[in-house]
Parts: structure tokens; C-alpha cells; sequence
């Protein structure tokens, strides 16, 4: 969802700004005119035209939703590839036409103020409204590409109109500059790639919607070494449309486009630039840097052009000025905007075609016929109309099409109808609605017959209510598989799906799949509480007889033991805060009588506590050590919290040992975090063949990067039992440790999805 912000903010922030500017120098020019009063038609056509852009974003949404899957996919198709001709046209107009935006829409201004209020409102609605039908058609269009979840695009498209806004008010109060040209230039670039994506993207929704061929020629196919529903993948594909699996088409559309879209883009940089207009003979102006100008330079430009005699024209005048900035300011929006905000008012325009010389200064208003009335027509008559007009055609289109959404295919869930309303689904995103017939709570999920493998599920659809289920449906066979509690589970028939592309779904798991692996696990685990029995029992008789140099040397390999055994966390209940609890929370600290174990064992040692003092410590440590290996055997152990250790073994070493926060002096952190990963790879060694059937590429990675958390903790050892503590650490070992990890830890978090325990197995 949020992997889709940052391209629709760009499009926001790059059409909203290219509006903006114009709507500043719209108001500056009629401020510098003494034309205040003409304000209102300004924002009249800049309402208009936000109502007809969002009107067509409504009617793009409504329509689509009530069309067919296939048609959906062509529709969504063809629109992208028509975003992306307009994108791509905008980012070379404005490249062209940056340098002289001020002229032309003065010159639009210009003749629009002798033609009345009809004039000037089309000028600003045609000025604001280009920019808002194309943003609402490349917002519509990348709010596809988040199938269905549009709160990402909305939110940065949002976030981009809102931030032009607040730049173009700061250029036209004269608190800021932009350099047009560099910003116009860089955004074009980011715009291009973003555009080559979604070219991708829509020529694939006409394979899809069997518009074009070859929708399962496949150039690319990492599905099966990348797992598209990681974060990187979701984000590549929400920034560059790029996916895991694409096609010739796709590809070849892709880099071509770039190839030839780039170059050009990047010649017409290179091309030579035209040489400014000759100014009229004029004091000398100081010199400014080429690409920034100051609003004093422009300020004194538009002076200039003010002293023009009266008896000249308006248009030698505006001339005069337009060229002066265009001279002095070369690329830089602030002056554009201060320059026509702050001269003082230049001649009056001509009169209209057939007419005398109207005297100079600013055109009255005409005088209106009644009250509340210009010209026998109403004063909000033509803002009203201009307004409504959009959104009342939307509403009649919309109205035509059906005006919702085309309703999902409903599904029965039931002992005897599981299935009921399946039939022949077209390829691709769809969604259907699960609705349970039965008198018991269900589990739901849409299956491959053949390999049960999951494609989507529902957990505790309840009798008689309806819930929605998404799926992406490729090539293959399809069933639907209800499991009520406490009963068995009912399959449909299947269904086959014709067309598009493969899609990835996870092979369920059972109970009695993860029971050889948790027999395997409680084995190692007992086995390790025994030898740590035999080491406890050696620490409290080095104790016992005064031996502190060997107890600190037994502590570290009981405790490390110890730590090696993590995964069986959830199962020591109270006897874990008896052998290795913290000091946090309790009244006294280090020093309360609850506080007992390694760690205040290891507290003891270090802060030269007598071998005496602690030896009933370690007494109760080794009685709490063998009252914990008579219990475990007894304990119950949920085999679905097997694979969720994986991940939680690290996150504990993450948030306690590579902080530091867990030292009590012996300065070991790293060497239970040493053990904290054997313990994992323990872990991982009993669901290796789990997990090698769902996602063989996801141990490679792991492995690689557990020897790499390995190894850099290897460099932390000293010579002998010593370690580095992890506060002595410099910056840069610290920083990479934790950030290989995290890492790991980022790529362990699938495995509980891969492995969770669901009643279709």
C-alpha cells in the first residue's frame, strides 16, 4: 500500500506546482493591474476545474467498478498506457516552456481582461485544468497498481498537490526561490522511470484483459528465488512497476521506452540555449548569476517598464518588462512571480477590435444592470454553472454505468454447499464473498486440489455473516475447502482457470507435519538441560570453594548453555525468571532477595562479592536448574509456536544482549548472543525440510546471513574465554552488527507464515 506514495506524490508535487505557477501569475498580473476585483473569476475557473478533475477521477473509478474482470484489466490498460503519453508530453513541454511560463500567461491575461468575466474564467480553468485531468488520470491509473488499497497513492498524490501549494504561496509572497529549470529537470528524470513502469504495467493489463498476446511468455521469472510479498519487492513494485514476473512485452516495452525517451529528454538538455530578446535602451543592470535571479532584479525590471511614456502602448510596455525578466531571472520562479506582483500598474490594454484608445489605468467595472446583476445575468450564475456543470455530467455518467461497484461472485461456506456460486472465474484479482450458510464457525480457504496449497483463506467466518476474500487467480485448478470447528473438512468441486499468469501460493501445514520436528527439538533441549545440570552443579562447587577465577569461567559456559536453548522459552515458565531473571523492576535492584540467578551470579562475581556470599545463590541456581529438567518433559509445548521462535530467539537479542541492557559486569553480551544463534540454528535445522518445500530460495539467504552475524561476532572473541563488551565496541562494527541482525531478522520473519499450522492441510 504505502510502497505506492512516493511516484504519486512526484506526479502530485510536479502538476500541482506547474498549476500553481500558473495561478500565482494569474493573481499577480490582475493585483499589479489594479484589476482586484476580476479576483473571483480567477478562482472560479480554478474551482471549475477541480470539480471536473475530480469528477473524472469519480466517473473512472465507477465505471470501471462495474465492468467485468477482463474488461477491468483492458480498461485499466489502455488508460495507463494514456497516462503515460501525457506524462510523458508534459515533462518535455514544461522542460521547453519553463523559462517563458510568465509571458505567455500574462499575454493570456492580457487579452482576456478586454473580453470580460467569461474570458478570464476559461483562460484560468483551461490553465488549471490540463494539469488536474492529467494528475487525476496518473493518480487513478498507479491507485490500480495497489490493487485495490489506495489510501498509498491518495495519500502521497495529497501530500504532492498540497506541499505545490505551499511553495507557490512562499513564491509569491517573495520567501523563496525555485531554480525551475533544475527542478523541472530532475523531477523528469524520476518521472520517465516512474513512467516506464507503468507502461509495463498497463501493456500487462491488456495481456491480462486478452487485449494483446502473450500474457504468459515470461522474460523474467523470479518468483521462485524473490518473494514478491517482501518489502523490497512490494516496494520496487510500487515505485518502478517492476514485478517478479514480466514479460517479453513488458520488458522490451520498457527498456525501449527509456532508451529512446531518456536520450531525447537528455539531448534537449544538451541542445543550445536561445540567446534573450534585445532590451530597449535601459539603465544597466547589475549582473546575476546565470540560474539565480533575485526579486530586486526583477523588481527593477518591471520599474522600468513602468516608466514607459504614457502615451505609449500597453504592449511596449509588458514587452519591455517580459524581456527584462526574462533576461535577468533566466530560470528562477521567484522573480517571475514578484516581478508581475509588484511593479507598478502599466497602461491599460488596447481597446477591443474596432474600438478607440481607452484611457490608461485599470478598467472599471461595468455597471451592472440591477442589483446583484451584470448584464441581466445574475452574479453567481456563472460560477455556480461552471462549477456544477462537471460534477452534475459525472453524475449523469455514473448514474448511466450503474453508479457501483459490479457485485462480487457469492461463495457459500457449509458442510453440505462449501463452493456453492463458484463457477468459471476469470484470471486475475478477484474477490468474492464468502457467505456462511451453516450453523458453525468456519475456516475457509482457496485451494489447489491437487498440492492443497493455499491461495487465500478466512479464519472464523461465523453463521450467517459474509466476509470478503481477495485472491489472484493464475493458470490451474481451484477449489474451495470449509473446515467448521469440530467437524471435518468438505472440499468443492474444482474449477479451472484458463490464462494468465502463475501465481504464488503456500502448501499448508499440519499439525503432524511440525510433530517430528518438535520431538526432534525436545530431545535437543533435554539433552542440553542435562549437561547444564552438570555445569550448574560445577559452578556452585567452585564457589563452595572459594574459587572465583574458575566460577566466572563455569558461569559464562552455564549461561551460554542456557541462552543455546532459547526456543524452549515459552515452555520454562516460572523456572526462567528463576534462572535468568533481571534486576528490572524489582524493589531493591540488584540487591532484592528475588533477584537470584546467573544474572545475579554474574553481578556478584564482578563487583567482588566474597565466593562465600554467593555460594547459596549458586546452590538454588542448580536446584532450579534440575527442578526444571524433571518438569519439561511433563510440559506442554503448542507445535505452532515451534517456527515463531525462530524469529523471537533474535528479537530478544536485538533488544537485550546488543544493547548492553542484560550486563551485569562480566561484559558477555556477545557471547550469549553467540548462543542465542546456535540456538536458532538448531531451530532452523529441525524445519529445514518444512521449509526447503515452501521456499527453497529463503534458507539460502538465511544461511548466508547467519554465518555473516557469525562472523562478525567472532571478531568480538579475545584470546581465551574473553569477549569485547558491546558498549567497547567502536561505532562501526556496532552499527553493522546490529544492522546484520536486523537483517536476519527480516528475512526469518516469513517463516511462521510458511509454517503456520492451518485445518486444510
Amino acid at each position: 500500500m504505502w510502497d505506492n506514495v512516493f511516484p504519486n506524490f512526484l506526479i502530485g508535487l510536479r502538476e500541482g506546482l506547474e498549476a500553481g505557477l500558473v495561478v500565482s501569475i494569474l493573481v499577480a498580473t490582475l493585483v499589479r493591474g489594479g484589476n482586484k476585483e476580476r479576483l473571483p473569476q480567477v478562482w472560479t475557473g480554478v474551482a471549475a476545474a477541480i470539480g471536473l478533475s475530480l469528477s473524472f477521477g469519480a466517473v473512472l473509478t465507477f465505471s470501471s467498478q462495474q465492468m467485468p474482470t477482463t474488461a477491468q484489466e483492458a480498461f485499466g490498460g489502455f488508460l495507463s498506457v494514456i497516462a503515460v503519453g501525457f506524462v510523458t508530453a508534459m515533462v518535455f513541454w514544461m522542460r521547453k516552456n519553463a523559462r517563458n511560463l510568465s509571458g505567455e500567461i500574462k499575454e493570456k491575461v492580457t487579452a482576456a481582461l478586454t473580453m470580460g468575466a467569461g474570458a478570464l474564467i476559461i483562460t484560468s480553468f483551461l490553465a488549471v485544468g490540463r494539469e488536474g485531468l492529467e494528475t487525476a488520470l496518473f493518480l487513478w491509473t498507479n491507485a490500480q497498481t495497489a490493487h485495490g488499497s489506495s489510501a498509498g497513492p491518495l495519500t502521497g498524490g495529497a501530500i504532492g498537490l498540497v506541499l505545490a501549494a505551499v511553495l507557490c504561496w512562499a513564491l509569491y509572497k517573495r520567501v523563496l526561490k525555485i531554480n525551475l529549470t533544475k527542478f523541472f529537470t530532475w523531477t523528469g528524470f524520476g518521472l520517465i522511470v516512474i513512467a516506464g513502469g507503468v507502461l509495463g504495467y498497463g501493456l500487462r493489463d491488456l495481456q491480462e484483459g486478452n487485449v494483446l498476446p502473450g500474457g504468459g511468455a515470461y522474460l523474467v521469472d523470479l518468483s521462485g528465488h524473490v518473494d514478491a510479498n517482501s518489502w523490497y519487492a512490494q516496494l520496487v513494485q510500487g515505485v518502478l512497476n517492476l514485478t517478479t514476473q514480466m514479460t517479453w512485452l513488458q520488458v522490451v516495452a520498457y527498456v525501449a521506452y527509456l532508451a529512446v525517451v531518456m536520450t531525447l529528454f537528455v539531448r534537449g538538455l544538451a541542445a543550445p540555449k536561445p540567446k534573450p530578446a534585445t532590451q530597449p535602451a535601459a539603465a544597466p543592470q547589475p549582473a546575476v548569476a546565470a540560474g539565480t535571479a533575485t526579486a530586486e532584479v526583477a523588481e527593477g525590471a518591471a520599474q522600468q517598464a513602468a516608466a514607459t511614456p504614457a502615451g505609449g502602448t500597453a504592449a511596449a510596455a509588458d514587452g519591455g518588462t517580459t524581456s527584462a525578466v526574462a533576461t535577468a531571472t533566466g530560470t528562477t520562479a521567484t522573480a517571475e512571480v514578484a516581478e508581475v506582483a509588484d511593479s507598478p500598474a502599466p497602461a491599460a490594454p488596447p481597446a477591443a477590435a474596432g474600438g478607440g484608445a481607452e484611457p490608461s489605468g485599470p478598467t472599471p467595472p461595468a455597471t451592472p444592470s440591477g442589483p446583484g446583476r451584470r448584464g441581466g445575468v445574475p452574479r453567481w450564475a456563472v460560477p455556480v454553472a461552471v462549477i456544477a456543470v462537471p460534477a452534475v455530467v459525472a453524475g449523469v455518467m455514473i448514474a448511466a454505468s450503474g453508479g457501483k461497484k459490479a457485485a462480487a461472485a457469492t461463495v457459500s461456506v457449509s458442510p453440505t454447499e462449501c463452493g456453492k456460486g463458484f463457477t468459471g472465474p476469470q484470471p486475475g484479482r478477484q474477490t468474492f464473498e464468502m457467505h456462511n450458510t451453516g450453523s458453525q464457525t468456519s475456516e475457509v480457504y482457496l485451494i489447489d486440489p491437487a498440492s492443497n496449497a493455499v491461495y487465500g483463506e478466512i479464519e472464523g467466518l461465523a453463521p450467517g455473516t459474509t466476509r470478503s476474500l481477495t485472491a489472484t487467480l493464475g493458470a490451474g485448478s481451484y477449489a474451495w475447502r470449509c473446515v467448521p470447528t469440530g467437524g471435518k473438512a468438505v472440499t468443492s468441486a474444482a474449477v479451472r482457470v484458463s490464462g494468465g499468469g502463475s501465481v504464488h501460493a503456500v502448501l499448508p501445514v499440519s499439525e503432524s507435519d511440525l510433530a517430528g520436528p518438535l520431538a526432534s527439538y525436545r530431545t535437543y533441549v533435554d539433552a542440553g538441560l542435562a549437561t547444564l545440570q552438570t555445569d550448574t552443579a560445577k559452578l556452585a562447587a567452585d564457589l563452595h570453594s572459594g574459587n572465583v577465577a574458575q566460577a566466572k569461567r563455569d558461569w559464562l559456559t552455564a549461561h551460554t548453555r542456557y541462552a543455546s536453548l532459547g526456543a524452549a522459552y515459552g515452555t520454562f515458565s516460572d523456572f526462567d525468571s528463576k534462572i535468568n531473571g533481571r534486576a528490572d523492576g524489582l524493589q531493591d535492584g540488584v540487591h532484592d532477595k528475588d533477584f537470584t540467578g546467573f544474572l545475579r551470579l554474574e553481578y556478584g562475581l564482578w563487583h567482588g562479592e566474597s565466593a562465600a556470599s554467593l555460594a547459596a545463590t549458586a546452590d538454588q541456581l542448580a536446584t532450579d536448574v534440575t527442578g526444571l529438567r524433571k518438569a519439561f518433559p511433563t510440559q506442554d509445548f503448542d507445535p505452532g509456536d515451534l517456527p515463531l521462535r525462530t524469529h523471537e530467539i533474535l528479537e530478544n537479542t536485538l533488544q537485550f544482549e546488543l544493547t548492553g541492557d542484560t550486563d551485569e559486569g562480566s561484559g558477555t553480551n556477545l557471547a550469549t548472543a553467540q548462543a542465542n544463534l546456535a540456538g536458532t540454528q538448531e531451530l532452523l535445522g529441525v524445519l529445514r525440510p518444512l521449509i526447503a518445500k515452501r521456499s527453497p530460495a529463503l534458507l539460502g539467504t538465511v544461511d548466508a546471513d547467519i554465518a555473516r552475524v557469525a562472523g562478525l561476532l567472532k571478531q568480538a572473541q579475545r584470546p581465551g574465554d574473553g569477549w569485547t563488551p558491546v558498549e567497547q565496541l567502536d561505532a562501526k562494527t556496532r552499527t553493522t552488527l546490529n544492522g546484520a541482525v536486523g537483517q536476519l531478522l527480516e528475512d526469518l520473519a516469513p517463516v511462521p507464515d510458511l509454517l503456520e499450522i492451518r485445518k486444510s492441510a
